[in-house]
């Protein structure tokens, strides 16, 4: 977490490359490992990391996964070319649908990625001044937050540890909720005079800190 950071909510850019680490793993040392390989299989992928891996380029890494993938769907499913079960082998989809192996590798990470924030800022104060330093906290960092903070922070501190968090969620609510209001009032010619400013791009912005 760096003071004075520029790049947003601290939290979204150390997810972003929590999820950015893991495909580069995943397609690069790890795609090979026999652990991973059953996990990949096992656990499959997201629509969404399916689409970050193919948007990497590595598709020689992604082409063998996927080979070991529908290698061994069809030992589970088929037998001559043929499902076996369909209702098996339907239950097995969506079992597919519902898990990701990458979306569990972030996750898993994720908490403990939290878990270390809330504890350093219970037992630095340096910690402290560049935490209450960041631009802000979206509304999912902001939650998220909290909800370890009681574990992590102990009983006494999480009650601050929130506020904080709370003070960084609010800044940023509370300005953009300015700029779009201000953007609103653009389309009407009473207003036509004033300037706009940064409200020009705040539906865009709202809707990244909102999600």
């Amino acid at each position: 977490m760096e003071e004075g950071s520029e790049q947003g909510c601290p939290f979204c850019a150390l997810a972003a490359k929590l999820e950015s680490d893991e495909l580069d793993l995943i397609l690069g040392a790890s795609m090979m490992e026999p652990d991973v390989r059953i996990q990949t299989n096992k656990l499959g992928f997201c629509p969404n990391h399916f689409s970050k891996m193919l948007r990497h380029g590595k598709r020689l890494p992604l082409a063998l996964m996927l080979e070991s993938h529908l290698n061994e769907l069809k030992d589970d499913m088929m037998k001559k070319g043929v499902i076996k079960s369909p209702e098996k082998a339907a239950a097995r989809i969506r079992e597919l649908n519902s898990t990701c192996y990458v979306c569990t590798r972030v996750n898993n990470n994720y908490y403990r990625m939290l878990a270390n924030a809330a504890y350093m800022w219970a037992q630095d104060f340096d910690f402290r001044k560049k935490f209450a330093s960041q631009p802000f906290l979206c509304g999912r960092h902001f939650a998220d937050i909290c909800e370890v903070a009681k574990k992590e922070a102990g009983k006494k501190l999480a009650p601050d540890l929130c506020a904080a968090a709370a003070a960084l969620y609010a800044n940023k609510l509370e300005d953009l909720s300015d700029e779009v209001s201000r953007f609103c009032r653009s389309f009407d010619y009473r207003y036509q005079d004033e300037p706009l400013g940064n409200a020009a791009t705040s539906v865009e912005r709202t809707i990244e800190f909102l999600k």
